[in-house]
């Protein structure tokens, strides 16, 4: 399982939304500029987060995006899911009749069992601690960007 270009993208915005004073709302051009990511893509994504419940737009001149729920009530599995991408390892995998093929098989059945659960139990709040806990271990106490 690799994060693509739109995962990746997707929980960098999300952690920058996490930051923001008192809730308040960031456009995407501050976002993206922060996160060095490109304001049109981002644009697209923040779209597909905010149908899935995961962000509010705000309109008007202070307007922008903000989190619509903590950042703790914001699974990894809910931000992936949101943006299109899958947890599938091999989405394809049948089982065949020789038995080596079947504990192949059912060894990739439970590892992606163990995956999805993973990715439900790990939260933007989680993502944020883990990501300010390394950045502090690098000496690193300025600024933030994931």
């Amino acid at each position: 399982m690799k994060l693509t270009t739109r995962g990746h993208y997707s929980v960098k915005a999300l952690l920058d939304l996490s930051l923001q004073p008192n809730h308040q709302p960031a456009s995407v051009r501050s976002i993206a500029a922060r996160q060095n990511l490109p304001a049109p893509y981002l644009e697209k994504l923040l779209i597909d987060l905010r149908r899935a419940g995961i962000v509010n737009s705000i309109r008007g001149a202070q307007g922008g995006y903000q989190l619509a729920r903590s950042p703790s009530q914001i699974s990894l599995a809910q931000i992936l899911t949101a943006v299109g991408e899958t947890i599938e390892p091999l989405p394809h995998l049948s089982p065949t009749t020789e038995a080596e093929d079947w504990v192949t098989f059912a060894l990739w059945k439970r590892m992606h069992q163990k995956l999805k659960e993973a990715f439900d139990s790990i939260t933007l709040a989680d993502l944020y601690y883990d990501a300010r806990s390394w950045q502090a271990a690098q000496g690193d106490t300025t600024s933030f960007v994931v």
